[in-house]
């Protein structure tokens, strides 16, 4: 698992214009993907079912968008299962991530068979560990080592197709990896978008280990750059760009991280951005040279949208 000859690369079998990831394990991701976290996180009471989240769900599944991102801290677990079911969408064509939070004193087998319950589903494609954070900083490699065997017991059991992690710095894959499990992580979800590129000064890079060691990265809050921490210097490149490809600067943001291999996940309530997405996306590619110049503006601000109470404020990790 350790060669660059385990990279992930996108498999362009899959159905439609954007492209599969084979994975690791032999699986396949849709390499763009519909988030049910941020406009669909459920705030107040997240007992009272949200019909809302279900109809934007509904929309964005009957728009094409297959791959459906879930986690239980979202609160929003039994409206996704409700989409699910009223999208009318086989389940051999929904590729579903659910992930835990690893609760104080609570199995994995617990989480992940209330989540099942709650999705109203047998399997789902991946799931993964929500964060590292449930361990204390300086926790024990074992730690994490007993925490991922519970996770290979449910990749076993083929209640998951895949299994993975989200928020995981080098340090806490190398715990995992250095067990030699029989099923390593296949995905580490993170926060990724230019001016967040996990490249700190003196390490390899997240990016670089996990491509290394065969483990798909996949980004949320691709459009950060733009919704969240505008002005900055990628601005004026995004804008060139989309001048240049006729399309909206989220576009280019979307394709800067498709254009490196990187599962993309997005969200929206309307229709229209959706399917607009989607017709988009597979008209152009960013060549190389500007896929670089997109990064290197990047790096001239730092910003983390997400776990800023876990990292100080110049961690680029």
């Amino acid at each position: 698992m350790s060669s660059a000859a385990a990279v992930p690369r996108p498999d362009t079998s899959g159905a439609g214009p954007i492209p599969n990831l084979k994975l690791s394990d032999g699986n396949e991701i849709p390499m763009l993907g519909y988030g049910l976290g941020t406009a669909n996180f459920k705030r107040g009471n997240k007992a009272a079912f949200n019909q809302q989240i279900v109809d934007n769900t509904v929309m964005a599944i009957k728009n094409g968008y297959y791959h459906l991102d879930g986690a239980e801290a979202y609160g929003n677990e039994e409206e996704l299962g409700a989409a699910i079911k009223a999208a009318g969408v086989a389940r051999s064509k929904l590729f579903v991530t659910a992930k835990t939070s690893c609760r104080a004193g609570e199995s994995v087998e617990t989480a992940f068979a209330r989540s099942l319950e709650r999705l109203g589903l047998e399997y789902v494609d991946l799931y993964l560990i929500h964060n590292p954070f449930w361990a204390v900083a300086d926790a024990a490699p074992e730690v994490y080592q007993r925490k991922w065997a519970e996770m290979e017991a449910i990749k076993a059991s083929g209640r998951a197709r895949s299994v993975g992690v989200s928020n995981y710095l080098v340090s806490h894959l190398e715990a995992i990896l250095a067990a030699a499990p029989r099923h390593p992580p296949v995905v580490n979800q993170v926060e990724y978008h230019p001016y967040l590129q996990h490249d700190a000064d003196g390490d390899a890079g997240l990016l670089d280990y996990c491509r290394r060691h065969g483990i798909a990265v996949e980004a949320y809050a691709p459009l950060a750059a733009i919704t969240r921490a505008a002005p900055g210097p990628c601005d004026a490149v995004y804008d060139r760009l989309a001048r240049k490809y006729g399309v909206p600067a989220s576009d280019v943001a979307l394709r800067w991280c498709l254009d490196q291999d990187i599962v993309t996940l997005t969200t929206s309530s309307s229709a229209e951005r959706l399917q607009g997405v989607l017709a988009r996306l597979p008209t152009f590619t960013l060549a190389p040279d500007e896929i670089r110049e997109i990064a290197d503006a990047g790096r001239l601000k730092h910003y983390r949208g997400f776990w800023t109470a876990k990292f100080a404020a110049d961690d680029r990790r």
